[in-house]
């Protein structure tokens, strides 16, 4: 992980987190609103009129510090955080220093007005949404004539960064996502310098590939692992660059690995919901339990694809056949969506419908949409920092492979987009039987096999508070790992990165507050602590395969395939 990757995931707000839920909502009804208040904003106001006092006590305050500023006499500093102001010339140049003082103190007298009015829970959340992307937007740092290194950077280039700037902007105005780029996607091409592991694919069906990895160590475990990543984006993620591999690391570490590669599907696909996902994943764990010739197999779900093997898993114990999953591992997977910054406060039935309706009437929803969605949730970090870089600078992206992942999106079903809104606006998998799989009904809490559950301490997706409430609704022993990072840092955490630590606990206690309070601190990557985990429950160890596949399911291509390929 990079050093920017990290800082933009450690600098999202912990406690303000925006679930998938509502980004899959967001991305087929649009961005527009992230600035415009709508019918919050009228709220806003009238809470505002009910209190003259301390509207006029704050715009007084305002007022007091702009005639400080203006006299130079303000100590109002930036956070020794805010990358924005790091240019010599915002603290030694008057004018400068007088535009930066300015606008901080008007961001932070909005903020206080915001404060001061007591909304409802969704109301509140949205707003705070609309108001970051209106002040983050405002900051003098985003204009060219007041952004004291892109005037440096005019004269030191005799005006050809501004011409750099305008192509980069033409070039990423012309296409979705439409936000300023944050890579250089030249750096990167997928088989080459990412997704690198080698492998074969043994199975190839209209919904997916199924890639095998060749063993590394002269024995492996005898129960192979099936990894299912999310559906709304690609798999490399898990394989991202070698020595930052979870799946070199865990080959190396004796294991059988198995990932599934979704195709990424087109408008005839429009039809393919979750049943046909979790079939998928059945069809999966049957080919792998036949090639490696045992009876069960570990599945590792991450994400949406971690909903949809908790969801597998409850279908097959619910259909009596719980021997075919030897242990379950979701990474950064919210099951339980109440509460906590997720459906009730940023999802509601109008919303949920409303997006429906786009991405069915298109056949599926663009990742392109997701991606802008996502870029708007932090737009100092994901749009600003990069308009400034792209535009005013004139410089190329940075080249960061994980960053490369998050732009090399994928499409969504229309059918699953509406399966998994569904699902979410009602909370299904909390109760026993209201949600279904192949038609069945199912309880997570008939899923007794043992789980190994992730969640990352800054994740703006999915709050680790809500992926711990897993614990509770799985029927069978949990280990709960709460790594540092985001959503995407929290997975790729290889053992020699010097900043990796995680928290865990052997009895887990009910609610989230309590775990963070007991929870023991380890130091180093989670993967260590997972590869045993994964050890004790994979068997015992025989001779690695001389070759891959076995029988009808011979290779049919080299890793990483061709449905990770398409565009």
């Amino acid at each position: 992980m990079s050093a920017a990757v990290q800082q933009a995931e450690n600098d999202a707000h912990a406690d303000f987190a925006v679930p998938l839920d509502s980004l899959l909502a967001d991305a087929a009804n649009g961005s527009l609103g992230r600035f415009l208040p709508g019918t919050e904003g009228l709220l806003l106001g009238a809470a505002l009129a009910r209190q003259p006092r301390t509207v006029a006590r704050r715009l007084s305050g305002l007022a007091a510090d702009l005639g400080r500023i203006a006299v130079g006499m303000s100590e109002i500093e930036p956070s020794r955080r805010d990358k924005r102001f790091k240019d010599p010339a915002w603290s030694g140049n008057p004018f400068f220093r007088r535009c930066m003082q300015g606008y901080l103190a008007s961001a932070g007298t909005l903020q206080q007005l915001f404060d001061d009015v007591d909304l409802d829970q969704q109301s509140e959340r949205r707003l705070q949404l609309v108001l970051d992307n209106i002040i983050g937007a405002a900051a003098p740092s985003n204009v060219l004539w007041l952004n004291p290194s892109a005037l440096k950077a005019i004269i030191d280039t005799g005006g050809t960064s501004v011409l750099h700037g305008a192509r980069n902007f033409c070039r990423d105005m012309a296409r979705a996502p439409r936000v300023p780029a944050m890579v250089d996607a030249s750096k990167f091409a997928v088989g080459e310098s990412l997704a690198t592991t080698p492998g074969e694919v043994v199975l190839r069906t209209p919904e997916f590939e199924l890639i095998q990895y060749r063993p590394t160590t002269a024995e492996v475990r005898k129960v192979p692992l099936l990894m299912v990543p999310p559906m709304i984006n690609k798999f490399y993620i898990l394989d991202v660059a070698a020595g930052r591999s979870m799946v070199e690391y865990l080959v190396a570490q004796g294991q059988q690995v198995f990932m599934i590669s979704w195709r990424n599907p087109t408008a005839r696909h429009a039809g393919w919901g979750m049943d046909t996902y979790i079939n998928a994943v059945l069809e999966a764990m049957a080919v792998t339990r036949q090639i490696c010739r045992v009876d069960s197999t570990i599945v590792h779900g991450t994400c949406a694809g971690g909903i949809i093997s908790a969801m597998t898993a409850a279908y097959l114990a619910r259909m009596e056949r719980a021997d075919e999953l030897e242990a379950l591992v979701l990474g950064v997977t919210l099951l339980d969506q109440a509460d906590g910054g997720t459906t009730g406060a940023l999802m509601d039935r109008a919303r949920a419908d409303a997006a429906i309706a786009v991405s069915s009437a298109i056949g599926y929803l663009d990742g392109r949409n997701l991606a802008e969605v996502f870029a708007w949730l932090r737009p100092t970090d994901l749009v600003w920092s990069f308009w400034v870089n792209n535009y005013l600078l004139g410089k190329a992206p940075p080249a960061f492979d994980v960053l490369y992942w998050n732009s090399d999106t994928t499409r969504m079903p229309a059918r699953l987009h509406h399966d998994f809104l569904d699902l979410a606006v009602n909370n299904s998998l909390v109760t026993a039987d209201q949600a279904t799989a192949l038609g069945e009904p199912i309880d997570l809490a008939e899923v007794t096999q043992d789980a190994y559950l992730i969640g990352g301490e800054t994740d703006h997706i999915t709050p680790w508070q809500s992926c711990y409430r897993t614990t509770g609704l799985l029927g069978g022993k949990s280990r709960f790992v709460l790594s540092t990072g985001g959503h995407i840092a929290a997975q790729v955490l290889p053992p020699d990165n010097a900043k990796a630590s995680f928290r865990s606990i052997e009895d887990n206690p009910s609610e989230p507050e309590d775990f963070a309070a007991q929870a023991d601190d380890h130091e180093g990557s989670w993967w260590i602590d997972y590869a045993a985990w994964l050890g004790a429950r994979s068997g015992e160890t025989k001779n690695a395969p001389k070759t891959l596949g076995r029988g009808r399911f011979k290779p049919l291509g080299a890793a990483p395939g061709t449905y990770v390929l398409d565009k």
